[in-house]
């Protein structure tokens, strides 16, 4: 089976199995959903969504949270991990967007890059799920997903977002990978599927019999 007769196997299954695709992520704006992706690095989105209601009540402007101090986030954030990171990451891209955006999250990928905590991940999620501009937002599931499947054969995240992006229409890249975190959560996950096991895995590989190891990003 070649490549894209997998990636076609890939997309049937995935809408089959989710026609739609809710946003992970509870949030009422772009600039509460842009906080809440950049606190889901190294946690999980149920772990993130028991944390931001008391974020929120804190502070859920750039406004407000840019007079908060970091201090004053910790205690709350702490649960996701990586909390002294994230509490000035916070605080300073909220103080950014007052000073340099109006208060506004900008739409903008490059600039969004450009702000604390920020990198190409969370930036491609909040111009996907934000602004509904096309990306493929790749974390290290996807990438073993995509690696397990016979998308890519990519070493790192960015080999593997460009090999994505050549393979499916743009039109399907804002639905297609809130797809595939759904499938791998439910049925491709780490434990449960060794790339022997779930229904694409062994539609695209009928014939394989050794556990499929997946390059680490």
């Amino acid at each position: 089976m070649l490549k894209k007769d997998r990636a076609e196997v890939a997309l049937k299954i995935l809408n089959r199995l989710y026609k739609t695709t809710p946003i992970p992520l509870d949030h009422k704006d772009n600039y509460t959903l842009l906080v809440a992706v950049l606190l889901s690095a190294q946690c999980t989105d149920i772990r993130v969504n028991q944390v931001t209601p008391a974020l929120f009540k804190l502070a859920s402007t750039p406004k407000a949270m840019a007079k908060k101090k970091p201090d004053d986030l910790y205690p709350i954030i702490r649960p996701c991990g990586l909390a002294p990171r994230k509490s000035r990451a916070i605080v300073e891209l909220s103080q950014i967007l007052i000073e340099k955006y109006n208060g506004e999250v900008p739409e903008n990928m490059a600039l969004l890059e450009e702000l604390p905590g920020v990198g190409h991940k969370t930036a491609s999620v909040v111009m996907s799920q934000g602004f509904g501009h096309p990306a493929f937002p790749v974390d290290t599931h996807i990438h073993r997903l995509a690696q397990r499947w016979g998308l890519t054969k990519g070493k790192n995240v960015v080999q593997t977002e460009r090999d994505l992006k050549n393979l499916y229409d743009a039109k399907h890249w804002n639905k297609l990978h809130l797809q595939i975190i759904f499938y791998g959560r439910e049925y491709c996950t780490a434990r449960g599927c060794d790339g022997s096991v779930c229904e694409i895995c062994t539609t695209c590989y009928p014939n394989r019999k050794k556990p499929f190891i997946a390059n680490k990003p």
